[in-house]
């Protein structure tokens, strides 16, 4: 814990933004869920009890879900699996975008609470960002009206998204920033990619993050889109009321 706030201490710019992003996010989806809540007349609170307490629940589970990462043959080590978006569609899908964002956040400071940070904060931004834009898409479309196709367009459009944004995220703003924070030169960031992934081209930021990170990406969209789609029906029932 005392490492935490050391590290917090040390990259409070970094952190800062950090929250910068996650109210930003938090606020337009708020609006953009009222405001498809008034085209269908539909008045519901944002969080009540019970919501708090599911969302909590599902936070801990997806923090813990996190912990778990699956190494990728194409990729190097520093980018790795994890199914930790699977519980936070499915509730996001049950309460709205808003609780989607909230339990993101809360995901992430759970993480950091068991586990700290071994990348300078840049990991979990990394993981907030695509997991939002996984969910955010998935769930307003949802919203707008819930059925089995409207879930189907819901997280195919999700996942495309979560590709189509984790890889342009990780050439623009990631791969950039985890080399200024550790003060290691961009090309040999790019070696470990070419040295285990014979697709990447030597010194290409681009050839790295379409041969190693979107792939990541699709994989993770495609098996968290999967399950929701199995899942989410017989449990919505116990999410929203607590009994079947």
């Amino acid at each position: 814990m005392n490492k935490l706030f050391t590290d917090v201490a040390k990259n409070a710019t970094y952190v800062l933004s950090f929250f910068a992003i996650i109210v930003a996010l938090f606020v337009v989806a708020l609006i953009l869920e009222r405001l498809i809540q008034k085209k269908n007349n539909v008045k519901e609170p944002v969080f009540t009890t019970r919501k708090v307490a599911v969302i909590g629940m599902f936070s801990a589970v997806s923090a813990v879900l996190m912990l778990f990462e699956i190494p990728l043959p194409f990729a190097p080590g520093f980018y790795k699996l994890d199914f930790s978006e699977l519980p936070i569609l499915i509730g996001t899908f049950a309460y709205g975008p808003a609780a989607g964002v909230m339990m993101e956040f809360i995901k992430i400071l759970l993480k950091l609470v068991m586990k700290g940070t071994s990348t300078a904060f840049v990991g979990e931004l990394a993981n907030f960002a695509v997991g939002c834009s996984l969910v955010l898409p998935a769930s307003l479309i949802y919203l707008i009206k819930k059925n089995k196709k409207s879930a189907i367009i819901a997280c195919v459009t999700g996942t495309l998204i979560l590709t189509v944004f984790g890889t342009a995220f990780n050439a623009v703003y990631l791969l950039p920033a985890f080399a200024a924070m550790f003060h290691m030169p961009m090309e040999e960031l790019l070696a470990m990619g070419s040295a285990i992934n014979p697709l990447v081209t030597e010194g290409s930021i681009v050839s790295f993050v379409v041969a190693c990170v979107a792939p990541l990406n699709l994989i993770k969209g495609v098996s968290v889109s999967l399950v929701t789609l199995l899942v989410y029906k017989p449990l919505s029932p116990i999410i929203k009321n607590g009994h079947r």
